[in-house]
């Protein structure tokens, strides 16, 4: 006898406390999915009231509030089957949750039992881990449902949950929905993109509908939730081992549905491959920080961006991103659409006209605007960069000169300490003032645009403090933040290969300058600190994988990168400007995860702002 359900998973694009949004959102996947006839559909972790509500998670009333919605949910699940994720209360303490609605009626809640707690997460300071094997009742506007660690028996099936971070354990509950029978798991997640975390998600879906003859349904968050993470909505089904279904990730729509036909009762029902699409780390990049800053620019209730555009790769990299964020929000949404949904009076004039290469770098002109802050240290070469950039993508175009400011400034300090400043005895205070002062007339323009400054630090200048503090650090957003200098310039050549962005080629002749010095010293970079390559390698061990510096030593010397006092002395310069740097760290402003790691310690990597300096280590290293 045949047992065919279709299943399905539907990503959200939610936003933390955000309930006419959210509700808006699950009513919206409930009612395609009763359009496309699914029989059980999976929405994400937390949906209900947003991934994202942080230490809102500690009061009460938030769990009030998700229980006070249920009802109205449940309304909405007539001859549907719907797993909805959110936060209850029980016996005092505070659970994540999933409850399973059928026909209008809760037949219980699965409360997870493994709590996110390492990189960019910290459910246990929110979150109790639900006990293995313990099922409890809880009484939800007046009536008593099962909770805890339940397994269901549901049309003619046997389903179980696994809640994003239970599946990413050894000790997972799909090993004891395993010895139950359960055929049908679902897992509700709320898992941050990082790239080619897809691989590694993917790989998990499969081996664990291999290893627990299982159908395994996963549903992810969507977009730019809450700041600092982006979701990128990834939906998988496998069953027995075979991937049968996968979505396009990081869509810019409120809602995306993916369904398959299964029939449990057919041990040997055989599916079609799925479509593949583009998932390297260049395309990844693109497409993320697109949808990061257009949810960004929509949930802060600002008109634009504004980007102070030194022509350099760092400024370059973040223009093509926002001029990534028109062209594959319209491709996506149209036209109309992406401009309502942007929800900016200026463009809203644009919605009628011709889609073409055209209107999309208008509506670039109203949304960003960018300025060239030159000094007498600036290069034509970086002026060109710059302006040829702008002009392409259709931003509007400020150029103005700032030696007048620093020249004020430095007169006044010249009198107050009653001597000339001079290159040779004053070098870090002279080329600071400079990014300084491009600081007050860039947040002025941001100011008055109504719009978001964005700034341009990088990961690597966050490792070593390359950067400097109110001047280039200013701003509202570091889209950047979180990826290093040496990815940005590889980028920068695929887009304008890959993407059309022919000016880049300006861009990518250049040799990173700071360009602060006098142009007859030939400031670089890499001079200044080392090659970009090299300090890659050395912050992968040092701050991803935690390691001493002799160790870092040890690793990176049997690949003979570069001779061995050479890398001694990187080494040694890398972990003194860290130590000397983290309070710089502690005030860049806030940038999307998209590596395996960062160095925000607001989100993945914390250090001590006082410490020893790894003076004993550094001193091992400089005797061995």
């Amino acid at each position: 006898m045949s047992k065919k359900l279709r299943l399905a998973g539907a990503s959200l694009n939610q936003t933390p406390l955000d309930w006419r949004n959210n509700l808006g959102n699950i009513k919206e996947a409930i009612a395609r999915a009763k359009s496309n006839d699914v029989d059980i559909l999976c929405l994400p972790e937390l949906c209900v009231t947003g991934y994202g509500c942080e230490d809102i998670f500690l009061g009460d009333w938030i769990y009030e509030k998700s229980v006070g919605l249920l009802p109205e949910i449940v309304s909405w699940c007539e001859g549907i089957t719907v797993a909805i994720g959110l936060p209850l209360k029980h016996d005092q303490q505070f659970f994540n949750c999933t409850a399973l609605i059928a026909d209008q009626k809760i037949l219980g809640i699965y409360a997870k039992q493994n709590m996110a707690r390492d990189g960019v997460h910290y459910e246990p300071r929110w979150f109790i881990p639900w006990q293995v094997g313990r099922v409890d009742k809880i009484r939800l506007n007046g009536s008593e449902y099962p909770i805890g660690d339940i397994v269901f028996d549901h049309k003619g099936i046997k389903i179980g949950f696994e809640i994003c971070e239970d599946a990413w354990r050894q000790d997972r509950p799909a090993c004891r929905l395993y010895e139950k029978g359960v055929q049908l798991i679902m897992n509700p997640s709320a898992s941050h993109f990082a790239f080619a975390k897809t691989f590694d998600r993917e790989r998990l879906i499969i081996e664990s509908s291999r290893t627990f003859h299982c159908t395994y349904v996963y549903a992810n968050l969507l977009g730019n939730e809450a700041g600092r993470m982006i979701y990128d909505g990834e939906m998988l089904i496998a069953r027995y081992g075979q991937l049968i279904k996968r979505n396009r990730w990081l869509s810019f729509k409120n809602t995306n549905l993916i369904s398959a036909d299964v029939d449990f009762a057919d041990e040997n029902e055989t599916y079609p491959v799925p479509e593949e699409h583009r998932r390297d780390k260049y395309h990844e990049f693109a497409q993320a920080g697109a949808l990061a800053l257009f949810d960004y620019l929509r949930k802060s209730k600002t008109t634009g961006f504004v980007l102070s555009l030194s022509g350099g790769a760092d400024s370059s990299s973040i223009a093509v991103l926002v001029s990534e964020m028109v062209r594959r929000g319209i491709a996506e949404l149209g036209l109309k659409n992406f401009i309502e949904k942007l929800g900016i009076e200026a463009i809203q004039q644009y919605g009628e006209m011709n889609l073409n290469e055209e209107t999309a770098q208008k509506i670039a002109g109203e949304i960003f605007t960018c300025a060239y802050q030159g000094t007498q240290n600036s290069s034509e070469d970086t002026l060109r960069s710059a302006r040829s950039l702008a002009q392409e993508i259709g931003a509007k175009f400020h150029n103005w000169m700032i030696d007048e400011e620093v020249q004020s400034y430095s007169s006044k300090m010249e009198k107050a300490l009653d001597r000339k400043l001079t290159w040779e005895e004053d070098d870090l205070a002279l080329q600071n003032i400079q990014a300084r002062s491009r600081s007050p007339i860039i947040w002025m323009l941001a100011n008055i645009k109504k719009a978001l400054l964005l700034t341009t630090s990088n990961r690597s200048e966050g490792d070593v403090g390359y950067t400097t503090m109110d001047g280039d650090t200013s701003g509202s957003l570091a889209p950047i933040a979180a990826v290093d200098k040496h990815f940005i310039r590889q980028w920068l050549v695929w887009a304008e290969q890959k993407l059309g962005y022919d000016s880049l080629k300006f861009v990518n002749q250049l040799q990173p300058s700071a360009e602060l010095r006098p142009l007859e010293r030939a400031q670089t970079d890499e001079d200044d600190l080392m090659p970009y390559n090299i300090m890659v390698e050395i912050e992968q061990l040092a701050i991803r994988d935690h390691k001493s510096p002799l160790e870092v030593f040890e690793i990176l010397n049997s690949r003979q990168l570069e001779p061995e006092n050479t890398l001694k002395d990187h080494i040694t310069r890398f972990f003194r400007l860290w130590t000397q740097n983290q309070w710089k760290r502690e005030r860049i402003a806030p940038a999307f995860h998209m590596d395996e790691f960062n160095v925000d310690p607001r989100t993945w990597c914390r250090f001590p702002i006082l410490s020893s300096g790894f003076d004993h280590e550094l001193k091992l290293l400089k005797d061995m």
